[in-house]
């Protein structure tokens, strides 16, 4: 990967939506070339896709929390149950494993605090493998859907 594909990277993660006209244009390339070098990064697992960005408050999500797990057991059919059944819960838009404790940092987002005390009661609580759950509630986002430093 060398500067004009970091650039590439750059104008995208900022405008995912350019033309490869308006793309080769920014990075100062021909069409050709610059469809060429796209189609590498996306072939490569660079670009690894395209999404819009929609604002959670507009969809009626004005909650957020973040909730770091501790597991009873480290075994691996445990983790893979606990990750398989993490990510079919739709209100779970972030989930990492961390080394030391806890051992996952979920970011959670819902309609409300009432929403989410019933997800964490009903749903999150019954995740495999589960012995603890201790929230953090966001109250604001300082630093948001930024662009990776290419």
């Amino acid at each position: 990967m060398d500067a004009i594909d970091r650039k590439i990277l750059a104008v995208l993660q900022e405008d995912g939506r350019l033309t490869i006209t308006d793309l080769a244009a920014r990075v100062g390339l021909s069409v050709s070339p610059c469809h060429r070098r796209l189609r590498e990064l996306e072939r490569s697992g660079a670009i690894r896709g395209y999404r819009a960005v929609v604002d959670a408050a507009a969809l009626g999500l004005t909650f957020q929390a973040l909730v770091f797990v501790t597991m009873r057991q480290e075994d691996r059919d445990t983790l893979l149950g606990f990750e398989e059944a993490v990510a079919r819960v739709p209100e779970v838009v972030q989930a990492q494993r961390l080394f030391g404790d806890p051992d996952y940092l979920l970011r959670i987002v819902t309609r409300d605090l009432t929403a989410y005390q019933e997800l964490e009661d009903d749903v999150l609580s019954a995740l495999p493998g589960v012995q603890r759950l201790n929230s953090t509630l966001v109250m604001k986002h300082v630093v948001d859907e930024r662009p990776l430093p290419t």
